[in-house]
């Protein structure tokens, strides 16, 4: 066996305060390391400097929006929290969902690696939001990806596209979890800087609910799970809390190697420890692993741990002690267990054969102690590690662009005459066209309990087979609205992921959220980013749905050039029965369509003006959260009176997208008029098939329930209008032009093929 290099000690430290450290390499700033000093009263040792420096790293301490996350605490209301078991500040938000059970569920960013090796970067993207469900005692039933990548045609994008879909399709399949839902976007912003957004949702009955903390003393610290191993290390701080270079990808060993079928044992395993009731808690090693772990557990106790370092099971015994504090290896748990229960704990994880070891126990001491073959390496208050780290007021300043970005309107740009041209060319745009290459990968069904998937709004799922509950997840976020206002393009993502689970019949009652932006020393990006999140604080207000944690990824640009902000809004829905699911499209002839909703001459930051025109300028459209909060209750009531035969939000690409998706949906036709909606709203024919005007839902209504529906809206004064019935295969827009059924999926179904290969599983 190699020769271990002894470790940097307390001791050593406190007499060689002349000695160099490499704490910039480490991602810390000059005045972080002199902060550090002054908290320990020396210079650190180096097991210290590699716990300071993954903590405080923008992934993990959240350091330059700390400041404006606040909001999402502050801005509440009883009604917003009143079945929120857990908010912001665990592992993941919990939420009451009646009958004795609960839902969790948080979405997070794996951008950097999954650039740097697609398909490692994203599979363990997929397994370290999984495991933040399982330490909250639930049960993963579902995940969901939020995908942004670059422009379709550019050399690099097809490498990022494999690695990450194949990433994200081995990891969740192995571990036999369906994939309900997402996004796939593709713009040149994001070309050095995709976005790999997981989310996962976990179930659980309200008293299996449990919180990670080291309380108790004398309780034994337990790691278990693969061994650690030399991927991943410094991933939080070197990696994640930092831009990349022009040059490309450089930071290849800061990337985790995942094993999913280590995971789904782990799964089980710890789902059996939570039932036997043999752990106090139990937290997962992602970010910032061991460093993470351990400070994090101490500082949510009672404030005091010893560790015995050399203890930790190794797939590399060269690892030095501060390579083993920073590695971020995969599947990895860390466990508080009394000693009464140890027996009974070593028990359960021998049967599901999973490697462990007792590492040390909780103290009283107030310091996270850790030792390396005897020698103390590190002796901290744990809080200032974990939770007293910087706070940054980075500086703010409004974008020298902005004022001419948004004088340049889309409102003036040339109509061509050719609607069905134009039609054609955004339903078969990359951001329109049908996803089916990269959702054919997933297993949407495994587990027996989905209800909706692909290519429905939202992803459903049923909680409880007797009662038929159920909960709806949607993600959304618009990029582009957001470089145009932040504020407001934040307030729109959230407004569609928010209908988008009131089309499926279930009611909306709460958000996890994922911050993408560029890099927080730009106090132009440091603007966007405070005026997205005060933008979804309002909007989560006035919705009355809480925040109830996520995730903040900064430096997501290349050298100077940031991409363009995006708030990835991820919005939780509850429905009674999964029965009474509402599908996105219709399924018989004969039924009236119906617009719910009033259409403007919005263009601006549209698909419309970005494909037909290569334009990006003006404002985005208006967002009315009173209006959607009355539509979702329309949809609601709707559906309880079961008179609603399918529903369909309407968002990029418009009316027009939002017909042939319903047409495609199920291959039934309509002919459609918009003669009464042009006059009404006092629009041309171009506005009403594009604009991305919000408020609005397409709806089928068997003729029979007709004056029924009708009713519903005259009665809570939404607006409504009749613009056609189903019918026949094809899609014809009544004196505008027709699109036969074939012509129609061909144009839609054949982006992604083109460019990727053929559709896998077809």
């Amino acid at each position: 066996m190699p020769t271990r290099l002894a470790a940097d000690t307390v001791a050593n430290a406190a007499a060689t305060p002349e000695r160099e450290q490499p704490y910039a390499a480490l991602g810390l700033k000059p005045d972080e390391y002199e902060r550090i000093k002054t908290i320990l009263g020396r210079r650190p040792t180096s097991g210290e400097l590699a716990m300071y420096s993954v903590m405080w790293s923008e992934h993990c301490s959240y350091k330059s929006s700390k400041t404006y996350l606040r909001q999402f605490g502050a801005k509440v209301s009883p009604k917003m929290t009143k079945n929120l078991m857990v908010g912001m500040g665990e592992n993941a938000g919990v939420v009451d969902v009646g009958d004795g059970w609960a839902v969790t569920f948080k979405i997070e960013s794996h951008n950097h690696p999954s650039y740097i090796e697609p398909f490692q970067g994203a599979a363990t993207g997929v397994g370290g939001i999984v495991r933040d469900i399982i330490s909250m005692g639930a049960r993963p039933v579902a995940v969901m990806d939020a995908l942004r990548f670059g422009a379709i045609d550019h050399p690099d994008t097809a490498r990022v596209v494999h690695g990450v879909v194949s990433g994200i399709s081995f990891y969740g399949n192995c571990l036999g979890l369906p994939n309900i839902g997402g996004e796939t976007y593709f713009d040149s912003v994001y070309q050095a800087n995709p976005l790999v957004n997981a989310l996962a949702v976990g179930v659980l009955r309200h008293e299996d609910l449990h919180l990670a903390n080291a309380r108790g003393v004398g309780n034994k610290v337990v790691l278990f799970g693969a061994r650690t191993g030399g991927d991943g290390i410094g991933g939080a701080s070197i990696l994640a809390s930092d831009s990349f270079s022009a040059g490309g990808p450089t930071k290849r060993p800061a990337v985790q190697v995942g094993d999913p079928f280590a995971e789904k044992v782990l799964i089980e395993c710890c789902l059996e420890l939570f039932r036997e009731k043999l752990v106090e808690g139990i937290q997962d090693l992602g970010a910032a692993g061991i460093s993470c772990a351990t400070s994090e557990l101490a500082s949510n106790g009672d404030g005091g741990m010893f560790i015995e370092l050399e203890k930790v099971l190794l797939r590399d015994p060269t690892l030095t002690a501060e390579e083993i504090l920073m590695s971020e290896s995969q599947e990895r748990m860390m466990a508080i267990v009394t000693p009464d229960k140890l027996e009974g704990f070593l028990r359960v994880v021998a049967k599901w054969d999973v490697e462990t070891s007792v590492l040390g126990e909780v103290t009283d001491t107030g310091r996270l102690i850790i030792n390396w073959h005897g020698e103390e390496i590190v002796n901290v208050e744990p809080r200032t590690v974990a939770v007293d780290g910087p706070v940054y007021e980075r500086p703010v300043s409004y974008p020298g662009w902005l004022d001419a970005l948004q004088a340049d309107t889309a409102s003036t740009l040339p109509r061509t005459g050719n609607l069905r041209e134009e039609f054609l060319a955004l339903l078969a745009s990359p951001n329109l066209s049908d996803k089916s290459w990269v959702t054919n990968q997933y297993d949407r069904y495994v587990m027996g309990n989905t209800a909706l998937s692909f290519p429905d709004d939202g992803g459903m799922v049923r909680v409880d087979e007797e009662s038929g509950l159920g909960f709806a997840v949607a993600t959304d976020a618009n990029g582009r609205y957001c470089q145009l206002d932040p504020y407001q393009g934040a307030q729109l993502a959230l407004a569609e992921a928010y209908r988008n689970v009131a089309v499926t019949g279930a009611t909306p009652v709460a958000i996890s959220d994922c911050l993408n932006f560029g890099s927080p020393e730009n106090p132009e990006v440091m603007w966007q980013f405070s005026r997205a999140v005060e933008g979804l604080a309002d909007g989560c207000l006035a919705l009355d749905v809480p925040v109830t944690g996520g995730n903040v990824s900064f430096y997501n640009q290349t050298g100077d050039v940031p991409i363009h902000p995006t708030p990835v809004v991820a919005v939780l829905g509850v429905i009674k029965d999964v029965a009474a699911r509402i599908p996105s499209g219709w399924q018989d002839e004969g039924n009236n369509i119906y617009l719910l909703g009033r259409t403007a001459l919005e263009l601006d930051g549209s698909a419309w003006a970005g494909t037909i025109h290569g334009h990006l300028g003006g404002l985005p459209p208006a967002v009315d959260l009173a209006a959607e909060k009355s539509l979702a209750a329309l949809l609601q009531a709707g559906n309880e009176q079961n008179i609603i035969a399918s529903a369909h939000d309407l968002a990029d690409g418009g009316l027009a997208q939002a017909l042939a998706e319903a047409v495609l949906r199920f291959g039934v036709g309509a002919r459609v008029w918009f003669g009464e909606i042009m006059e009404r709203d006092g629009i041309d024919a171009t506005t009403a098939l594009f604009s991305e005007s919000t408020g609005r839902v397409i709806v089928s209504v068997p003729r029979e329930d007709d004056v029924r529906f009708q009713g519903l809206c005259e009665g809570r004064g939404y607006p409504v209008a009749r613009i056609g019935v189903t019918d026949g295969t094809a899609l014809e827009f009544q004196d505008l032009f027709t699109v036969e059924g074939q012509e129609l999926r061909d144009a839609h179904t054949g982006t992604m093929q083109k460019y990727f290969g053929a559709v896998v599983g077809a």
